[in-house]
């Protein structure tokens, strides 16, 4: 990988420099080290003496600026201050964005739990509340250096980085061309049905794998994507299964949602949208970092013939549901 001595050094990032910048923002740490599953960041359990571990995330150079981590850390600690159970970054020395040599890093204490059941409608139920009161914190103000989630950074932006850099196999070309053309089509379309509706600063990258479930308790972690646009941007990723499976799941996430905050039903109309968007997202997102030898690692599919099958083929089931009625919700 080439790059400023920033890049460089995130990419050589060592066991020995993670410890020595946590040494050096006054840890103790006992040698323990499990790195953890990012691959946007360079994210650490580090083993403290006599103490509980903690997190040390490395950010990524080049994604963020300073001022748009500073709004992340300043909306969960708001959030927090709500009693609600996010997990901050730890305050050192007055600040939570630290930099040590070329590295920029926040420290986190060390929560741990399982993955939520998404078939336990008591479960949807309180993450549904959980997601209403962030938002009801997220209304109050807006971000000033984070973007919104919309159909040209999130769609157009992602197609045209793919075509302009050559990721898409010459066999799969006109297949993807034309679906992209109706995905991005039908996105519009689904927006235009919704109307109007209210954008917040939302989670928004709130999916089960950012929920832990710790007996009674759940932990909300990782806001790094935190950004603009709709309620239902919160809620869709909890929804799985087919449209009979999904109805039931709504049913409890807005139930528990309205206990706190009045959802839009309007916005219903997004949920295949943002899912479309999604898809368009993370294709260009693996993309944007195959320089990164870590990446090749974790997804060596990525630039294989199957995969822009499945993919075409994945967009052109969002053309056909996007054009379907949205799901059904009795707001009583």
């Amino acid at each position: 990988m080439t790059g400023d001595p920033a890049t460089l050094a995130f990419a050589g990032l060592q066991p020995e420099d993670i410890v020595a910048t946590l040494v050096d923002l006054g840890f103790d740490c006992d040698g323990r080290f499990l790195a953890l599953n990012s691959y946007e960041n360079r994210v650490y359990q580090i083993g403290i003496e006599d103490a509980r571990p903690v997190v040390a995330k490395f950010y990524r150079p080049g994604r963020w600026s300073d001022a748009a981590i500073i709004e992340e850390h300043e909306f969960s600690i708001d959030l927090a201050d709500q009693e609600i159970p996010v997990v901050p970054p730890m305050v050192i020395d007055g600040a939570t964005l630290k930099h040590f040599e070329h590295h920029r890093l926040a420290v986190y204490p060390c929560r741990g739990g399982r993955a939520p059941d998404l078939d336990n409608y008591d479960l949807l139920g309180q993450l549904g509340r959980l997601v209403a009161r962030i938002h009801l914190e997220g209304e109050q103000s807006s971000f000033r250096d984070r973007p919104r989630i919309d159909i040209q950074s999130y769609g157009v932006d992602s197609v045209d980085y793919l075509l302009d850099n050559d990721f898409i196999p010459d066999d799969n070309m006109d297949a993807y061309e034309s679906i992209v053309e109706l995905v991005l089509d039908g996105v519009e379309a689904c927006f235009e049905r919704a109307g109007d509706v209210t954008e917040l600063r939302l989670h928004g990258d709130f999916h089960p794998g950012n929920v832990l479930v710790d007996q009674d308790r759940l932990h909300i972690v990782d806001l790094d994507d935190c950004r603009h646009g709709p309620a239902v941007q919160d809620l869709w990723m909890f929804l799985s299964g087919d449209r009979e499976e999904q109805t039931p799941q709504l049913e409890a996430l807005l139930e528990g949602y309205q206990s706190f905050r009045r959802f839009d039903a309007r916005e219903l109309h997004l949920v295949e949208a943002l899912r479309s968007l999604r898809i368009m997202h993370y294709a260009a997102w693996l993309a944007r970092r195959w320089e990164d030898p870590a990446f090749k690692i974790a997804f060596p599919w990525f630039d294989s013939r199957r995969y822009w099958d499945e993919h075409v083929l994945n967009l052109r089931e969002q053309v056909a549901l996007m054009q379907e009625a949205p799901l059904e919700w009795r707001d009583y």
